[in-house]
């Protein structure tokens, strides 16, 4: 074999490594270190203090989140299911002002069923539905989280512990303003299942502002009732 061959043979070795080393710093890059916490946002920062700041360790965590879930393709949902899924979630917020635990878990069991609906895993599965969840729709997945525990209070009257949400603490039940704020965040998370865009959020928001009030304090349609966010809902 002559000079010539032997030289041109290793050029096209070391440009066939050199393509293998950038293609694996990229695929690196969309799964770990600013690629992660790109795609997972605060979730990133939650898994990095459930690891006790351990970031190799959480890192590795969501790695392996993307890699079990990554590729699940969201089911878009029929109309006629989203106005069910918008009347039940519209029922359990009015509930509210009389029986926060009960508005709060059936907006849990709400959540586990719209993202079933959207092709999740089983809610039953509720780890499972939340990493799912995590890959997904991380800026909202945390609304899932809270409602699922002040759910698991009201099933058991276990203490509720969320390190990551002030006002909640290790040995006692949440309070009307925790649920109260559990269920607005969860709303958030309602949202981004049903496929509303920022601008449909936004609209929302500003006609429950103009709509008139009934006589017992609640607006028409599929918005917070009035007490709802003025903190009026009744203890016990």
């Amino acid at each position: 074999m002559s000079t010539g061959v032997i030289i041109a043979l290793i050029v096209v070795v070391a440009a066939v490594i050199a393509v293998a080393v950038v293609l694996a710093v990229r695929a690196r890059g969309s799964h770990g270190g600013h690629g992660l916490k790109r795609r997972f946002g605060p979730e990133y920062d939650r898994a990095v203090a459930r690891h006790d700041g351990d970031v190799k360790a959480a890192e590795r965590e969501l790695d392996t989140l993307v890699e079990r879930h990554g590729g699940l393709r969201e089911r878009p949902l029929e109309p006629a299911e989203r106005e069910r899924f918008e009347a039940r979630w519209t029922a359990a917020q009015e509930r509210f002002v009389d029986s926060p635990q009960e508005a709060v878990t059936e907006a849990h069991q709400l959540l586990a069923e719209v993202a079933g609906a959207r092709g999740f895993p089983d809610g039953g599965q509720y780890e499972e539905q939340l990493g799912a969840l995590s890959v997904h729709h991380p800026h909202h997945v945390h609304g899932y989280r809270r409602v699922h525990r002040v759910a698991r209070v009201g099933a058991n009257g276990a203490a509720m512990r969320d390190a990551h949400t002030p006002g909640t603490g290790e040995g006692r039940a949440p309070g009307t303003e925790d649920m109260r704020s559990a269920m607005v965040e969860a709303r958030a998370l309602f949202d981004d299942l049903l496929g509303h865009t920022d601008h449909d959020t936004g609209r929302r928001r500003a006609q429950e502002h103009r709509q008139p009030v009934s006589q017992d304090g609640s607006r028409s349609g599929h918005h917070l009732p009035r007490g709802f966010h003025r903190h009026q809902a009744k203890e016990g």
